[in-house]
């Protein structure tokens, strides 16, 4: 352990971390950069070959229009016209008419040394040459016949004759110009497949590389391949950019002929293409092994400029604590460099801080100190109402001023209620001190109202050491005598019940027999008391003491299903009024 703790330095630990980042980085940066470089040479490889397929389709396409000149010229020639008019009329030709046809047919195949003959039908499929009465149907299906009729006298492209797998077919309709080219016969051509070799540029290329061309037709038959036929069909099942020959991983680059919809393939090996990634992964194994010893030496020389002050500095501090600060203070040529002199700023700027801390902390004690001699200060004008209010009741008293003392005395435990004490503990009473605090208040408004108010308080007595925020049951009273027994001509009643018809849960209602509120005015009530509406200006009826009541009851019991969402007002017209709310009992209390 001793060991570790001594190679535990900040030299070491700045060595290993810069070394260690920067292997991860040089890592990270030669798999980049070899995964792009291979990304871009397969990329290239990918270009080349598909270049080279457009060329090699480019040549297709030249044989193919080639062969469609021809044919072409041969359905268009006067001779052939005039006798496909002739069998339309209804006239069969004589034999030697169609032996005529020898020497026309003769001339245009050696056009082209990949025809291998040149067949002529009439509109009814019989076969005008060769010389035999072959009919076209038992040369080709009907759904041949059917597509050359479709394309109405455009060649049309089979590819391997069904009857001679060595030969490509091909169809088109003949039309008779003198009719309006109407349907006159069929032309067939049949051509060796010799005749679409197109790798003979590329033959060279081909053996030094492994490249390898396929031409299959729309059936997926291969008309001309480099590769055995079970290997071209291999190919032509296999849809991937990458096909296996083999065991051979070829790279498959695919063009489709839009004259004949034939497919050529043009097949390169991946090791052809991929020949420079061994020499980019050496040029890269070697960068970052080069990168790495040259930053470990740097590492090192870096840590020691950093440290090597650093160490000067604690010898420095050291040799200050045992001879006395005075001595060691003052800057030596060993310790001038800015990095000591940052420091021992930094320690300087860090004791004056410390002492303006130790400063504003003695400031705020005095300050603090000031403000409880206030406090206590401001306790002595209640506790003079409180007596002052005392000794009116003794003198009261003394006259025999009875009900008169009696109302002091409640306004003094009104008062003493209200402004009493201060403090968070003293936010929270029981059921009872709130029901004292509004018989003390009822007592004071019937000296006013005299024989206008009568009242009635009932309450569960389980429920009196309930918990409930001070000043809740007050303000609703003081509402129900505003404008409820106040608006009556005559006596007014407010009743006051403490009830449990749940388990957990108290009512308290506050009830008046005023002139009450139609739905209307109900409605604007409970927007003012939820804050929807603004207050109006202060007057009679603006129900600010309620929204307070609101307020705190949703802070003190946030709304839910089975309490309810703060006050519920219940009025009618004439009738009166209920205003009630629901508290939660700790413990919970069996309803009655």
């Amino acid at each position: 352990m001793a060991k570790l703790s001594e190679m535990n330095t900040l030299r070491n630990q700045i060595f290993a971390v810069f070394t260690v980042t920067m292997i991860v980085i040089l890592t990270f940066a030669g798999i980049y950069i070899y995964g792009q470089v291979s990304d871009l040479l397969r990329s290239s490889a990918e270009k080349h070959i598909q270049q080279t397929a457009v060329q090699a389709n480019g040549r297709l396409d030249v044989l193919l229009d080639q062969v469609d000149s021809l044919t072409t010229q041969v359905v268009t020639n006067d001779y052939v016209q005039k006798l496909l008019l002739k069998e339309a009329g209804g006239v069969r030709s004589a034999f030697s008419e169609r032996q005529s046809l020898l020497p026309i047919a003769s001339t245009y195949i050696a056009y082209s040394s990949g025809i291998r003959s040149l067949e002529l039908y009439t509109n009814d499929y019989r076969r005008l040459f060769p010389l035999d009465e072959t009919r076209l149907t038992a040369r080709v299906t009907q759904d041949m016949i059917g597509r050359t009729d479709l394309v109405k006298g455009r060649l049309v492209w089979f590819g391997l004759d069904p009857a001679q797998p060595d030969t490509v077919l091909a169809m088109r309709r003949i039309s008779l110009i003198d009719r309006g080219y109407a349907a006159g016969g069929y032309l067939a051509v049949r051509l060796s497949r010799d005749y679409f070799e197109m790798n003979d540029p590329l033959a060279d290329e081909a053996e030094e590389s492994g490249e390898y061309m396929l031409l299959a037709d729309e059936r997926g038959d291969p008309i001309t391949s480099d590769l055995p036929a079970e290997d071209a069909r291999a190919v032509l099942a296999q849809e991937a950019p990458t096909v296996t020959v083999g065991g051979e991983e070829l790279l498959s680059v695919r063009q489709r002929s839009r004259a004949t919809g034939w497919t050529l393939v043009l097949l390169t090996p991946i090791h052809a293409t991929m020949e420079g990634i061994s020499v980019l992964r050496t040029a890269v194994l070697l960068s970052i092994g080069i990168g790495a010893v040259a930053f470990l030496l740097l590492t090192l020389l870096l840590s020691t400029l950093i440290t090597r002050p650093i160490l000067k500095l604690m010898r420095t501090m050291r040799g200050a604590r045992i001879g006395g600060l005075k001595q060691n203070l003052s800057p030596s040529p060993q310790m001038a460099s800015l990095e000591i002199r940052e420091l021992n700023n930094t320690y300087n700027q860090m004791v004056t801080h410390m002492n303006e801390l130790i400063q504003v902390v003695y400031e705020k004690e005095i300050t603090e100190s000031r403000t409880e001699l206030k406090a206590l200060q401001a306790q002595i004008n209640p506790h003079f109402l409180f007596n002052t209010l005392e000794a009116l009741y003794w003198s009261l008293e003394e006259k025999e001023e009875s009900e008169l003392a009696q109302t002091i005395l409640a306004m003094s435990g009104l008062f003493r209620y209200v402004i009493g004490s201060t403090g968070g503990q003293d936010q929270w009473v029981t059921v009872r001190d709130e029901l004292e605090h509004a018989q003390r208040y009822l007592q004071i408004m019937k000296m006013r109202l005299i024989d206008r108010l009568d009242w009635t308080i009932s309450a569960d007595d389980r429920l009196l050491n309930v918990p409930i925020p001070k000043l809740m049951i007050q303000p609703l009273v003081e509402n129900a005598i505003l404008h409820g027994v106040e608006s009556r001509i005559g006596p007014g009643t407010v009743t006051i019940q403490v009830t449990s018809d749940r388990p957990g849960f108290a009512t308290i209602s506050v009830v008046d027999d005023g002139l009450g509120m139609d739905e209307e005015t109900l409605a604007r009530l409970m927007q003012r008391i939820e804050g929807v509406v603004p207050q109006p200006p202060s007057s009679k009826g603006t129900g600010v003491a309620m929204s307070n009541v609101q307020r705190r009851l949703k802070l003190y019991y946030p709304p839910t299903a089975e309490r309810g969402n703060g006050l519920q007002i219940e009025s009618k017209a004439g009738v009166g009024t209920i205003v009630r709310f629901d508290i939660t009992i700790p413990g919970g209390v069996e309803p009655l």
